[in-house]
């Protein structure tokens, strides 16, 4: 982004300094004026600096210039107020002075580093350049100061390779082809093996290439190439990768980077000069270890880049002991100071060891808590701070399989990570495809694993998602069906891969230019998206005794209880072992899909309307035969026994398969009741529209279009005719706000009577068995009370019925979701009918914002990109609005009935942002899938440790 474009999203101040402000702090050997305390404005690595040098660590001396300089920067258009430019100038000066070298000194000339340095760590998202203050004239002045041509010229040419491509613009890899030809001329396959005059033609060819792009030579003033610079790594928080890491990890776009200038000191002087990096711990594993890389020889950006190999630190202590033994002091004595992990580097010139940053050290999942829980015994933190300490969307990498580390892959795109985990397998296209090809037989007794390639998925492909390792689709968002059963079942999942043309009937998926067919293996990352082209290595999840530990500390400390949203016994199972507390969400729909029951309930909505109508018909004549005479009232008679004659048969049919649907119903409660037993558990009745439930249109009528040209078959032709006009007459305009949820069960109260009886049964066996059970109809998109209290009705009525005919007292609540805004509104006098509320904010957001989530896909990232809104609100709950519907229905709820229970049960029950938000309107549950019930507990667990600070992203919250 440019400075003049940073109007949209970009750090605005609105003012130039006051001259009294400080701009500029120093660090080094005669003054220091930054500590370790002031990450807003000296950035996470000026601070570090600054409160290195403070105790007496080796740094070399330079300035930071703040963050606040870089919000100027862009609220001027790219430039800087006259009040900066003098402290610089002053800064400049106490540096040249504490070297005794001046920049651009043709006989000794001070060389510096200029680096970004955000607030929270970005490694790796900006810019940096090294050895500037180089020019033709320094450049041979460095040569006879240190009596080594080779060095000044290697670091000249480094110096105009940084500046031509972060400063000017120039695509590094030209830079790399010379270098490369030059090699290749030489015979030598390493930079190290090229000569001082070797490096003296690099920098004269790069020299040219810059004039040659830019139409103007390099700059030989090294104040100039300090300015441009230094605007460069402003310029550089906006680059695509910056933006994409900050909205990665929630960390805002008005923070701005600061910029640290700091005097040059070389790892590439010798074999007893190195430049490496490392971790006070493994940030791996978290074990209690030194761990990082070295060269001899060689600049930091030698490692960074992979231009050779680098050496493990462990080696150090043989090459190095009294370095290595100095360096494991400081980096030790940096731990207990920062009280958590260090990432550091250094640099060692001519036996020299000298730090040259500090920063808390990004770690995995399993290291965090590993660090966490070993930090606590060691007495460097409380458990309040540990729990503070791991990043809560982190622990699904300790409950999935993942990529192993060690793997290099290039993804051949992304979408959206919609739900967690690696996943390696053949590429399907057509579900029942996926279920026959990992089906075992007696030839392929251990078939390979699929991934469900698709356009969109439907409710009709769930028994392929069940069967398949992961799903990957073009279109949908993050609470896209696909996205929202490939969490339920714990399946990787990446949605709304753009990139990615899906031709399901030829079976290709199209990715730019790779064309990949059914059978090709393909690996996907659900937690990012990525896309990779064959198999990448994985690796299975360890729970280490430390993860207990510290969820056993959350759990002392969240007041928030932790559900699940679970469709079946084995997901209530794996939700239970993961430490939910009951089922906040059971879709009773889900069960419908399965294939032995599909047909019946087709069957059910086939009968339905037919039955409703003759019933409707005959209750009007039933009605006028009331005040009917003579004629009249004969007429009437005949009517309406023939309505009964014709209502006899398909009502009788009606009812056979209601009867058999009850079983299914009864049994698959029963077994998730079992499953949760002595927890409560909510089941919702039927949400989704009809028509989900039937075959699509289109295909129902190419169908009937064949069966009538080939005229083989008129039974099936008859009864594929009947199901298509009942599809048609099914379609809507917009089914989310059609028939559906208890607009169902008003037009069809048998099918909510259903419901209950099976809920109620299965209890009462459950508890005639010895179990414990506590179950909650919930009724689902209530929108004005007599809904709820029609529904209501019902469900007590058979409720009775149930305990009366099984003389089991089964303990039980009748409760809605609140999805509809009307009934956030309302909520005082929907209370009246509800024991419970819980908020389904899936459909809430929707409905709030007029955003359809399955299509929101399409411009949201572009909403978020643009800072139209801060973040995607069906993934993280839009507090100002849809937060604010809440904390309304809530009061308002509240104010009728004090100790109504209320809870949350949308796809922000298992975000942590969401989740803290819960907590500060006093709910008592959010509910999840089961994978991020770890992830609920440990967010809830921060909230009450840390309540309503919300400032610091994920991950950096209580990081030093």
């Amino acid at each position: 982004m440019h400075p003049e474009s940073s109007t949209k999203n970009g750090p605005r101040s609105g003012r130039s300094a006051d001259a009294s402000e400080k701009l500029v702090y120093s660090f080094g050997l005669h003054r220091t004026e930054g500590s370790g305390e002031m990450r807003d404005l000296l950035g996470g690595k000026g601070a570090g600096l600054a409160e290195m040098t403070r105790a007496g660590i080796p740094v070399p001396p330079g300035f930071t210039i703040t963050t606040q300089v870089c919000n100027m920067f862009y609220a001027l258009g790219g430039q800087l107020p006259d009040a900066y430019r003098d402290q610089h100038r002053e800064a400049l000066e106490r540096l040249e002075q504490d070297q005794g070298r001046q920049l651009g000194d043709p006989v000794d000339p001070l060389l510096v580093s200029v680096r970004s340095g955000a607030k929270y760590s970005m490694p790796g998202m900006m810019d940096t350049i090294l050895n500037l203050g180089l020019n033709d004239a320094s450049v041979e002045g460095l040569a006879r100061k240190t009596g080594n041509p080779r060095f000044a010229y290697d670091s000249y040419r480094r110096f105009l390779q940084m500046f031509g491509s972060v400063v000017l613009s120039i695509p590094k890899r030209l830079f790399e082809e010379r270098m490369d030809a030059l090699k290749s001329g030489r015979g030598v396959q390493l930079d190290l093996e090229l000569s001082a005059e070797d490096m003296h033609k690099l920098a004269e060819q790069f020299k040219a290439l810059i004039e040659q792009r830019t139409n103007e030579p390099f700059p030989q003033d090294p104040h100039a190439q300090l300015d441009r610079a230094r605007d460069a790594v402003f310029r550089s928080w906006f680059n695509d990768r910056a933006v994409f890491y900050r909205r990665q990890h929630g960390i805002a776009d008005d923070l701005g980077t600061a910029v640290n200038v700091q005097a040059m000191v070389f790892g590439n002087l010798g074999e007893d000069s190195a430049t490496g990096v490392g971790f006070t711990r493994n940030p791996a594993t978290g074990e209690r270890q030194l761990y990082g890389e070295y060269l001899r020889n060689a600049q930091g950006e030698d490692i960074v880049a992979g231009i050779r190999t680098p050496r493990p630190i462990r080696e150090m202590e043989r090459d190095m002991p009294q370095v290595h033994a100095e360096l494991r002091d400081i980096t030790q004595r940096l731990e207990r100071h920062y009280r958590d992990v260090q990432d550091f580097e250094f640099t060692v010139q001519e036996g020299r060891l000298f730090m040259l940053q500090t920063r808390t050290g990004k770690r995995t999942a399993q290291a965090a808590v590993k660090i966490a829980v070993e930090m606590v015994g060691e007495k460097l933190i409380a458990q309040e701070e540990a729990l503070l300490r791991v990043d809560p969307g982190s622990l699904h990498q300790l409950l999935l399989p993942r990529f192993d580390p060690e793997a290099k892959f290039d993804p051949l795109t992304r979408g959206l990570g919609a739900s967690p985990g690696a996943a390696v397998g053949r590429i399907v296209f057509d579900p029942d495809d996926a279920v026959t090809l990992v089906t075992p037989t007696r030839e392929n007794p251990h078939p390979d694993s699929v991934i469900l390639v698709r356009g969109e998925t439907s409710p009709d492909d769930i028994h392929g998602m069940a069967a398949a390792s992961g799903i990957l689709t073009a279109r949908g968002g993050m609470t896209s069906h696909a996205a929202v059963v490939a969490r339920g079942m714990g399946k990787s999942c990446v949605t709304g891969c753009s990139e990615a043309e899906v031709d399901e009937e030829a079976g290709i998926l199209r990715i730019g230019k790779t064309v990949l067919e059914r059978g090709d293996f393909i690996s996907i990352d659900g937690s990012s998206g990525d896309v990779i082209e064959g198999e990448v290595p994985t690796v299975a999840p360890e729970i280490a005794d430390e993860f207990r530990v510290f969820m056993e500390w959350a759990d002392a400390r969240r007041q928030l209880r932790v559900r699940t949203n679970a469709d079946a016994p084995e997901e209530a199972t794996t939700a239970r072992r993961f430490g939910a507390e009951g089922i906040g969400l059971c879709r009773t729909e889900h069960m419908f899909f399965q294939k032995d029951r599909l047909p019946v309930v087709q069957e059910m909505i086939l009968l339905a309307p037919q039955v409703k109508r003759i019933q409707t018909q005959l209750a009007q004549r039933e009605r006028e035969l009331e005040n009917a005479a003579g004629e009249a009232r004969t007429a009437l008679e005949e009517e309406i026994a023939r309505l009964r004659e014709a209502l006899a048969r398909p009502r009788a049919r009606y009812d056979e398969v209601l009867a058999q649907i009850l079983p299914f119903q009864r049994d698959d409660f029963y077994g998730i009741f079992r499953a949760m037993d002595g927890l409560p558990v909510t089941i919702r009745t039927l949400d989704p529209p009809l028509h989900e439930f039937l075959p699509k249109k289109n295909e129902l009528e190419v169908e009937v279009a064949l069966l009538r040209e080939r005229g083989s078959d008129p039974d099936r032709l008859a009864e594929r005719e009947a199901l298509l006009a009942r599809v048609t007459e099914l379609s809507e305009q917009n089914p989310m706000l059609g028939h559906r949820g208890c607009r169902l069960g008003v037009a069809y109260p048998e099918i909510t009577a259903l419901q209950v009886r099976a809920i109620m049964e299965a209890a009462a066996r459950l508890i005639g068995e010895g179990g414990q059970v506590f179950p909650e109809i919930m009724i689902p998109l209530v929108g004005t009370p007599q809904e709820l209290a029609h529904q209501r009705r019902i469900a007590e009525r058979v409720a009775k019925e149930v305990i009366e005919e099984t003389g089991v007292d089964v303990p039980h609540a009748i409760g809605t979701m609140i999805e509809v805004p009307r009934a956030a509104l309302l909520a005082d006098r929907i209370a009246e009918q509800a024991d419970f509320f819980s908020f389904g904010t899936n459909d809430l957001t929707q409905m709030t914002f007029g955003y359809s989530r399955d299509d929101s896909g399409r411009f949201l990232p572009d909403y978020v990109a643009s800072g139209i809104l801060p973040q995607d609100p069906f993934v993280v709950l839009d507090r100002e609005g849809v937060g604010q519907l809440v904390r309304v229905a809530v009061e308002r709820a509240r104010a009728v009935k004090p100790q109504l229970k209320t809870g949350i049960c949308g796809v922000h029950g298992g975000n942590p942002s969401s989740i803290e938000f819960c907590h500060q309107l006093g709910l008592d549950y959010v509910s999840c899938v089961p994978f991020e019930v770890p992830i609920a507990r440990l967010a809830a667990a921060q909230a009450t440790v840390q309540p309503g600070d919300s400032s610091a992203p994920a991950g950096h919250r209580g990081q030093i």
